[in-house]
């Protein structure tokens, strides 16, 4: 039934998407002669119509590779404009291969070059509002469809609270097949048992089955298949993966083997060198900045207390490898000869006045961004700690390690989501496995712009 609806809502967008794109082409030829003047007056229009049939071939095959049509009850395409970008690049360039190929004397280059930046913008506005009008009909009961969740544990009541809070999706969780006393009160009801459930899928008229049993049970997956084998339902295996675990579920297939990935780097390969680049331009552009502050920063210090104006702590960076972390002189020298290895505290008599201002509004972490041009540490990334500080909370958090899969940064997830200072170690742990599974170039310049709008002030900072 998915499917079905799956295929004809690809060939509403396809049918939609080309319309955009034969509009937007002959709109572009037109802009371009309505705003800017042409020295040898407005040529000939047909060879901007003979192109069309191309263009909308081309368009087909290129919005269909980059899966712009890969359309799934459960997919709601939140990265949609990344991939429009990318198709409308594609594009262009097999436009501009095409006609210089045929030789063909079109008029205007200008033109060309408006045509995928409108595009872009009349591809997004459209698909963003049939997603809408979709959304809407399916909150409203067309497309409705009705699921059974197999097993009522963590994974089990997770899914239920998806669902239940994606409306979108059309989706009704009628409830939980599981043993007795499985199902905790205040959440879905207790249909019956695992040899229960085929007459239950058909009994509650149930098209999408979520197989959801913990790690423990997985020796139950075949009697679970051979009862959903005969019937015509969607069936969703969700993986039992532990909140802290820093995993991330990816699906290939090699010579009709699947492979489960469970935990990947996600910068290696071209998104290492696209991380590093964004970290040159932005650090370097910040560094220009912000000199001014810094020098003045350094004199104060100088001037305020005895000592070296930067501070170099050794820190756990990429692949547990020990770089050091500069900073703004903060506290007095001696500052931890009588306590040892200590995260600092509210009104810590070891700062120096300036040092506790500075440390107040993130000051003293200004001289890291010598650390991001040199590599050491890039822009966003998990917060570096000590190695006295890994060593003790990796024996109460397993996972805090992993946080070293990527460089750490000047700022983070946790940070902008307020988990910095003495706040939940472990919610921040949270918070980093989530920005590791997660990265993306946008949710590195999504987190820069939290940072710059909710400031460098923070209760926790001290």
């Amino acid at each position: 039934m998915y499917r079905r609806h799956g295929q004809k809502l690809s060939l509403v967008f396809l049918c939609c998407d080309l319309t955009v794109t034969a509009i937007v082409w002959i709109s572009a030829y037109y802009l371009r002669f309505a705003l800017w003047n042409a020295p040898n007056g407005v040529p000939a229009n047909h060879e901007m119509f003979w192109e069309i049939p191309i263009v909308m071939a081309l368009a087909a095959i290129v919005y269909r590779h980059c899966g712009l049509y890969e359309i799934h009850r459960l997919r709601q395409l939140p990265h949609e404009l990344g991939v429009l970008l990318k198709a409308n690049i594609l594009l262009f360039l097999l436009v501009i291969a095409t006609i210089f190929y045929r030789r063909e004397l079109y008029e205007s280059r200008l033109a060309l070059a408006l045509f995928p930046a409108i595009n872009l913008v009349a591809l997004a506005v459209t698909r963003r509002v049939i997603w809408r009008c979709l959304k809407i009909l399916r909150r409203r009961g067309l497309n409705h469809g009705r699921a059974i969740i197999v097993g009522a544990g963590r994974a089990g009541r997770l899914v239920a609270q998806t669902i239940r809070n994606n409306e979108w999706t059309g989706l009704e969780a009628v409830g939980f097949v599981d043993q007795p006393g499985k199902v905790e009160p205040a959440t879905l009801p207790r249909l019956g048992d695992l040899d229960q459930l085929a007459q239950l899928v058909t009994q509650h008229d149930v098209d999408h089955v979520f197989v959801a049993l913990p790690v423990a049970r997985y020796d139950e997956l075949p009697a679970v298949w051979g009862a959903l084998s005969p019937l015509l339902v969607d069936v969703q295996l969700v993986p039992d993966l532990p909140n802290l675990a820093g995993m991330r579920v990816r699906t290939m297939e090699i010579d009709q083997t699947a492979f489960l990935s469970l935990r990947e780097n996600p910068h290696a390969g071209f998104n290492r060198y696209l991380k590093r680049a964004m970290d040159l331009v932005i650090g370097t552009a910040a560094l220009i900045a912000l000199s001014p502050l810094m020098i003045l920063l350094a004199v104060l210090v100088k001037l305020s207390s005895p000592g070296p104006i930067l501070f170099r702590q050794p820190r756990a960076g990429l692949n547990n490898r020990t770089f050091y972390m500069l900073k703004f002189r903060s506290m007095r020298m001696d500052a931890e000869k009588r306590t040892g290895p200590v995260w600092a505290s509210r009104r810590d008599d070891r700062c120096t006045p300036l040092g506790g201002l500075m440390r107040r509004w993130s000051l003293d972490e200004l001289p890291q961004l010598f650390n991001v041009l040199a590599g050491d540490m890039s822009l966003v990334g998990p917060r570096p700690e000590r190695w006295v500080f890994v060593d003790k909370f990796s024996q109460h958090l397993p996972h805090f390690t992993q946080r070293h899969q990527v460089k750490s940064g000047i700022t983070g997830w946790a940070q902008v989501n307020g988990w910095r200072g003495n706040t939940s170690l472990r919610r921040r742990l949270e918070c980093d496995l989530y920005y590791i599974s997660n990265w993306s170039i946008w949710l590195d310049l999504k987190i820069l712009v939290m940072t710059v709008w909710r400031g460098f002030r923070h209760p926790h900072a001290y």
